[in-house]
């Protein structure tokens, strides 16, 4: 899994420990670096700043064919989508320009910044948060169709294609955000979408997606939530990817981006 929940709130993994790596890198720096409380949080908000802005650009830039179509996407900034390395410089940059008067300040800022981002990738590298996902293949449930209809979904394997499991729900706002992107795999060969609302009664899943004129082949109905509970999902949106065989390939908690989904089916 790639996020915890804690409490309400859905969070991935590493940007937890992003946040973490921060914290201990702003209180150890306002204790060594000997800077006063002014100019150190003019540093420490820079770093901040130039870091997220950094990593965006970079990422952005790395994989521009997917935002070419819909390049507003890169200003999306509470969608993943950020780029270490690019950070990094940007860090670096930003510390060596703010810090240039102070040069024992400087290098203690440099080496502090490397330090906390080499911590990161140790922790995401790790993964002391996360745990492995519950099912290794299409789990044994027969589901409904918005017409009635039962689909078993270890049947679902027998076409051949690689299948996408989505679970969501109406009142989910990423969830939504997803679902253009869903109906666009749908469309595409070799590959199957099946998404599972969780919880809700049929009238409000078929209003949301004739407004919307959204259409998949597979839009099943998991009213006890059946899925939610052997997938062991924190919260929603939860996507899964099987192979050919219904053998899980990979796991993403949280709004999907265009980014990941083309990675996903590019495989």
């Amino acid at each position: 899994m790639n996020a915890i929940a804690l409490g309400p709130l859905l969070m991935s993994t590493p940007r937890l420990y992003a946040f973490a790596c921060a914290l201990l890198l702003l209180l150890s720096s306002r204790y060594l670096l000997g800077l006063p409380a002014k100019p150190h949080g003019r540093w420490f908000n820079g770093l901040l700043i130039a870091w997220l802005i950094g990593a965006r650009i970079t990422f952005v830039a790395l994989h521009w064919d997917s935002y070419s179509a819909t390049p507003l996407d890169a200003l999306k900034v509470w969608q993943p989508g950020y780029h270490a390395l690019g950070g990094l410089l940007a860090g670096l940059l930003w510390t060596a320009w703010a810090l240039r008067a102070r040069l024992l300040a400087m290098i203690g800022g440099l080496a502090m910044t490397v330090g906390a981002a080499s911590l990161w990738l140790v922790l995401v590298t790790l993964a002391p948060l996360s745990q492995p996902f519950a099912v290794a293949s299409l789990p044994d449930v027969a589901l409904e169709d918005l017409d009635g209809n039962t689909v078993h979904l270890p049947s679902l394997a027998n076409q051949g294609d690689r299948i996408i499991v989505n679970l969501w729900a109406t009142w989910c706002p990423p969830c939504l955000r997803e679902m253009p992107l869903l109906e666009e795999a749908d469309q595409h060969d070799g590959i199957t979408v099946v998404v599972a609302n969780q919880g809700e009664d049929l009238l409000p899943i078929a209003r949301y997606l004739d407004e919307q004129s959204l259409h998949f082949r597979y839009p099943l109905r998991d009213p006890q939530q059946t899925l939610m509970a052997q997938f062991q999902a924190p919260g929603l949106p939860t996507t899964v990817l099987f192979d050919t065989d219904g053998k899980t390939l990979d796991v993403h908690v949280g709004e999907l981006t265009r980014t990941q989904l083309e990675r996903w089916l590019s495989d």
